[in-house]
């Protein structure tokens, strides 16, 4: 089930007709270590505060995008057509792009994607990376790395950041039409050898999606504090990832996370995405630091812990986390590359 169906061969000889340009793309997640959670702009997707990440090798998504003739855009996600939100989500950003480019097109969309969607993952991240690269590609429309990092942002804000690989800010921006709000990079996936160890503890989709997260968490009491924050985190995170101090960074990923976590729970209705799998991960990697292994944990918006650590940690987190009950599966990411054309 991890490895998905790959539609790309299927949609190809469904549109084979379709006259027109195309491009296929491949991105990777980021998992934020300093995090994206509130916007100020919901239509633009502009954030509330920056935002600091580390993008991650093995967990990407394929986008493949043909231009052509047709009354409506096929929209095909790892072998099965798109539906409901997802296709309007899909369609609207492509809406972004042909009337961006002034085409009339319909569009041939073909995603394939190595991780699960809907469950904390960031697979959406990577899903509007590799489409707004395939995109403005197949349309003719060549962009700088800000530029690119600005579309993809219209798809889901944290795709702002997978344009890039290794250590990656996305600046909040303070213009209203957000054209200073993009991601640029801070180290590259060489700067540092560490790795990022995954416990999956669910693949049940959330009940709350991040979108519909972050706008309810904009009336949680602890908010203001949340974004008041950000800034220091950001300029001490960015410190560490200079110095390649892992207890610095280690240390800000998880009080950033956990600020995170308190002010989504602090709403009314209170949103919880932990299980039970996910607050043993957190007490198993204070347990592994205490016996001498520098390992930190960050959480999305889902149940899945993400842990820090070096790279000749990594076998120690991995044995410490794969054991334990409701935990699924243990998987171990380095720093990936950026989103890059592939076809």
């Amino acid at each position: 089930m991890w490895t998905c169906v790959n539609g790309l061969n299927t949609l190809e000889e469904r549109t084979s007709q379709m006259a027109g340009a195309d491009s296929t793309a491949r991105a990777n997640v980021n998992v934020a270590l300093v995090k994206y959670w509130g916007k100020r702009d919901t239509a633009l997707n502009l954030p509330a505060t920056g935002s600091i990440s580390l993008t991650l090798e093995g967990l990407d998504v394929e986008a493949h995008v043909r231009f052509g003739p047709g009354d409506e855009d096929r929209l095909v996600i790892d072998g099965a057509e798109a539906a409901g939100d997802e296709a309007r989500r899909l369609t609207s950003f492509l809406d972004l792009v042909r009337a961006t480019t002034r085409r009339r097109e319909a569009a041939a969309v073909v995603m394939r994607s190595s991780v699960p969607r809907g469950i904390g993952l960031a697979s959406s991240a990577a899903a509007f990376a590799a489409l707004a690269l395939a995109a403005s590609r197949a349309a003719g429309w060549t962009l700088d790395a800000a530029e690119l990092s600005a579309l993809a942002r219209r798809g889901s804000g944290s795709a702002a950041r997978s344009i890039f690989g290794g250590f990656v800010e996305w600046h909040r921006g303070e213009r209203a039409d957000g054209v200073d709000s993009f991601a640029e990079p801070l180290a590259p996936a060489d700067h540092w050898d560490v790795r990022m160890v995954v416990a999956i503890t669910s693949t049940t989709p959330k009940s709350v999606s991040s979108r519909n997260g972050m706008v309810r968490t904009a009336a949680s009491p602890f908010y203001p504090a949340w974004v008041a924050g950000a800034d220091a985190d950001l300029a001490e995170a960015r410190a560490a990832i200079r110095a390649r101090d892992l207890e610095a960074l280690g240390l800000v990923a998880e009080h950033s996370a956990l600020k995170m976590h308190a002010a989504a729970l602090a709403t009314r209705p209170p949103i919880l995405y932990w299980r039970a799998a996910t607050l043993d991960c957190i007490h198993r990697v204070w347990a592994l630091r205490a016996d001498g292994v520098p390992a930190y944990f960050t959480i999305d918006a889902g149940p899945q812990v993400k842990v820090l650590c070096a790279a000749g940690d990594a076998p120690r987190v991995v044995a410490g986390l794969e054991m334990l009950p409701g935990v699924e599966r243990v998987l171990v990411c380095g720093p990936g590359r950026g989103a890059e054309v592939i076809g």
